[in-house]
């Protein structure tokens, strides 16, 4: 634990450097340049391999750090998107910063014990979730551990997500005079509707924990003209990937439906990427447990409380990973506004930034020369996923 200290403090200003400088130069999903600049910029700078571009992504880096020497391969996801209007108000300034600090201090102990270490930066994880395309390209196939840590109002072990599904459906009808001949026209938002009071219907039977939420992104243009177009759009919500699929079929038939009742063509289209459930490594989460406890932080709460959906759920699905959370402010103080932006430069943040990383570095100092250690984790991981 000193020595993961002696390295954490040596990087210390560098990374408060980082950190402020993507707090003050806040950019949305796919248009993280200067923050994924100023990650590669350090990590190249601390004996990293770059490749910027990565998989095609504008936005998206890979760091490699190898030892020369056999071992596991373990790797940081870096987040680094804000927010439109609120900045940083999702800490991604701060998460960023913690995954790439994790992933150097790691490095000098790599170079001792083996392995190779990667930091693999993920734009748009509020958006289009660059996690998923890389899960689907393979990127995570031949790595051995993910890790990464989410600031929030207090300390979690692991975070609880939905699978995820993001569905619209376009209803096409027929203009006419809403007063002088409405026999003749065919009423799209009347389809629109339908949808929304089927799903509501269906709320009584699908399980409590799961989320169905829309919205009308277009429902006409003027009160005394049938509208002729209607498009909504939802996210639905499940606990696993496999009920979710379920609930979408049913879902998609509340459209059906409502589309065949008022005489609309209906498409239906995912209008963005779909997630995972997150799959929770136990053996995984222990182990980053005791190295928390060691860096000093006791009040630790196992999962979340939270029901929304993250593209590191797809990456769990793949390999064994971790997404603790970790305290950057006073419990009760909301994500997603400016208040919890501005926690993420606080003193106390920093203390606290320090004692994740600690644990994330001590836990990759385990795997790295505990063979046993990557067995059980990897045994645990292929239970979770069946």
């Amino acid at each position: 634990m000193k020595e993961i200290k002696e390295v954490l403090d040596l990087l210390s200003d560098d990374l408060i450097e980082l950190n402020e400088f993507i707090y003050k130069n806040p950019e949305l999903g796919n248009e993280e340049f200067k923050a994924c600049e100023a990650h590669t910029e350090l990590l190249a700078k601390e004996g990293f391999q770059i490749e910027k571009n990565f998989i095609g992504i504008r936005t998206a880096f890979k760091g490699t750090y190898d030892s020369g020497k056999p071992g596991p391969t373990i790797a940081y996801l870096a987040e680094y998107d804000a927010l439109p209007g609120i900045g940083h108000g999702c800490g991604h300034n701060i998460l960023g910063t913690v995954s790439t600090g994790a992933g150097i201090a790691l490095s000098r102990f790599a170079q001792k014990i083996g392995g190779k270490v990667l930091v693999i930066g993920t734009p748009a994880e509020e958006t289009d979730g660059a996690k998923v395309d890389m899960t689907d390209q393979g990127v995570f196939n031949d790595i051995d551990v993910v890790m990464m840590a989410h600031p929030m109002d207090r300390y979690y072990v692991s975070i609880n997500s939905l699978a995820m599904e993001a569905i619209e459906f376009e209803f096409k009808g027929q203009t006419a005079h809403a007063a002088a001949c409405p026999e003749k026209g065919i009423n799209a938002l009347d389809a629109a509707i339908g949808t929304f009071n089927n799903i509501n219907a269906l709320r009584e039977h699908v399980t409590t924990s799961t989320r169905i939420h829309g919205i009308i992104k277009e429902g006409g243009l003027a009160a005394n003209i049938v509208p002729d177009k209607a498009v909504v759009q939802f996210y639905v919500r499940a606990t696993t990937k496999t009920y979710l699929q379920e609930v979408v079929e049913k879902v998609k038939n509340c459209a059906r439906g409502a589309s065949l009742a008022a005489g609309t063509e209906l498409s239906i289209r995912n209008y963005e990427k779909s997630y995972d459930n997150f799959v929770s490594n136990g053996v995984l989460n222990n182990e980053f447990e005791t190295n928390l406890k060691a860096f000093g932080v006791m009040e630790i709460k196992k999962e979340s409380e939270g029901l929304g959906s993250i593209d590191a759920g797809n990456v769990s699905h793949v390999c064994p990973t971790i997404h603790p959370c970790f305290a950057i402010c006073e419990a009760g103080v909301a994500g997603h506004t400016t208040e919890f932006a501005e926690a993420s430069i606080q003193p106390y943040a920093y203390e606290e930034m320090n004692k994740v990383m600690g644990a994330l570095v001590q836990t990759g100092i385990r795997i790295l020369g505990d063979e046993e250690l990557l067995l059980k984790i990897k045994e645990d991981f292929r239970t979770a996923a069946k």
